[in-house]
């Protein structure tokens, strides 16, 4: 809140983003909203999580949004928006400092790398070196939303392993050659795992059996039961780790 407050005083006519091809500035987009700063408070961006949270998913996925708003996420909480994540990156450095004057706190923050394309990760560490949010208080935590469904049936890709070639094989690579992207060699050495999300409450059919479908095969646009995901996942952070080792990097950890 006091970041969104102090950012509208100081920054209201930086453009943040497109509105159907329109620029528009942080006012305007507040105005959209009949907003102004006065009006804002800490109950009405609405981004606690209280006992529900935890057991609804549609009520944890809308805590990201403030004041409901997914216009609002994306300008203050993404990293590839129309300014290329800069508000981001500042929350970020702002809660590293507090951390570090604090001496004895750190925080496990958690990014999103999607499987969407295999440009992400070196947009992401792009992202992190340019804005420099390292803090010796803070290690990063890489959240896979299990979304293969939704790409599948968008046309984006055409089997299970696309998505998971999109999210290891940029690991694999710059392993192998750091100087092929020094910015993702240095973004992960403060990466210390991964994470899989999704809604957990889904009924699925659990069942994996050496009928299963390989990952090259599973292009029906159902997804692919949670162990499934798991498996592999599990199946390449163990290979990527040994390759690591052996180079001498710092490992992963599969913690969903």
């Amino acid at each position: 809140l006091r970041f969104i407050k102090k950012t509208l005083k100081n920054h209201a006519d930086e453009v943040v983003t497109l509105h159907k091809g329109t620029p528009m500035t942080l006012k305007s987009v507040f105005q959209s909203m009949n907003l102004s700063t006065y009006d804002l408070t800490v109950d009405m961006l609405d981004v606690h999580a209280d006992r529900n949270t935890f057991h609804r998913f549609d009520k944890f996925n809308a805590k990201y949004n403030p004041i409901g708003e997914s216009r609002l996420r994306e300008v203050f909480l993404k990293t590839d928006n129309y300014m290329n994540g800069k508000y981001f990156a500042r929350i970020i450095n702002e809660v590293a400092f507090d951390l570090e004057e604090s001496k004895y706190q750190n925080a496990e923050l958690r990014l999103s790398i999607y499987g969407k394309s295999p440009g992400e990760w070196a947009k992401l560490a792009r992202w992190a070196i340019q804005y420099n949010v390292y803090s010796d208080n803070v290690r990063w935590l890489i959240q896979i939303p299990r979304l293969y469904d939704i790409f599948k049936s968008n046309k984006i890709m055409n089997n299970f392993q696309e998505f998971l070639s999109n999210i290891f094989l940029p690991l694999f690579e710059v392993t192998n050659d750091p100087n092929s992207n020094i910015e993702l060699h240095k973004f992960l050495t403060h990466v210390v795992g991964f994470d899989s999300v999704d809604d957990e409450s889904k009924p699925e059919n659990p069942m994996i059996d050496t009928e299963v479908k390989s990952p090259e095969e599973w292009d029906v646009e159902e997804n692919p039961p949670y162990a499934y995901y798991l498996y592999y996942m599990y199946a390449n952070i163990t290979v990527l780790n040994h390759f690591r080792k052996e180079q001498g990097l710092n490992t992963f950890v599969l913690r969903p």
